[in-house]
């Protein structure tokens, strides 16, 4: 099935905000977007593409499970991956290459729970990230509206190489993040490498990356005033189950 016109520019828009010079998420070609098409395939970010300028022909319509299926098969050869992912293309003719992390988007929009997947490098995250306080500046939560916004916690993910070990690693991590939580994540971060935003709608994703790029830039200023003093658990838990709360969060999503 062929994304329709709706879906297809929502992602257009929310790919070029996300690459707007001004908010600092994204230069250039990199970061990726994607969306949940139907329950057989998605969309995703072609490579080389900038989401500053990026428009329809930026994106490739994928089937979820030949993507997915390489994951568990045996490891391909440069040039038989870029087979598989031409087959696993809802057209195959189309000449546009998915992007590198096109399992890391199937993983997400399946396991993850998420109808829409925005990955960033933003610069307040990637200067936590590639120091050496990366996974205890990913550890905590530090005020109630990160919590609100981009849930109890955030899955941290050691550095792996780009593509379909990054995507095996995710998968894990996201695994190990439903187990202890029992719900699906709202953002991960990966050492030396940058943010992912898991949302039900664009808009979801806008609201969580803002809120946690602010959080990693009051994170960075809290380290210059001796560190960072962390909500406790049973306050994040509080704030995350919070009547007032959830109906704020809901109308987030819309």
């Amino acid at each position: 099935m062929m994304a329709d016109n709706t879906t297809l520019s929502t992602l257009v828009q929310l790919s070029r905000e996300l690459g707007n010079p001004a908010n600092d998420y994204a230069i250039q070609a990199e970061g990726n977007t994607s969306a949940r098409i139907d329950a057989d395939t998605f969309l995703v970010k072609a490579s080389g593409y900038s989401m500053r300028d990026i428009d329809e022909a930026g994106f490739v319509a994928m089937r979820f499970k030949p993507v997915l299926d390489i994951l568990d098969g045996p490891t391909l050869s440069e040039n038989d991956l870029k087979a598989a992912l031409n087959e696993a293309k809802v057209d195959s003719s189309v000449q546009a290459r998915p992007s590198i992390e096109v399992a890391l988007h199937a993983i997400l929009l399946t396991l993850g729970g998420a109808q829409w997947v925005g990955h960033t490098h933003p610069s307040a995250w990637n200067a936590l990230l590639c120091s050496r306080c990366a996974e205890q500046a990913a550890s905590g939560r530090l005020f109630p509206d990160q919590v609100v916004v981009c849930g109890p916690a955030t899955v941290y993910v050691k550095y792996t190489d780009p593509g379909m070990p990054l995507a095996q690693e995710v998968r894990r991590q996201v695994q190990n993040y439903i187990d202890e939580y029992g719900i699906t994540p709202k953002e991960i971060v990966m050492q030396n490498h940058g943010h992912i935003a898991l949302g039900q709608t664009a808009l979801e994703v806008e609201r969580i990356i803002a809120m946690s790029v602010k959080a990693a830039r009051i994170m960075l200023g809290s380290y210059a005033a001796g560190g960072p003093n962390f909500l406790s658990k049973a306050d994040v838990s509080h704030l995350w189950t919070r009547p007032d709360e959830i109906a704020r969060r809901k109308l987030l999503v819309r």
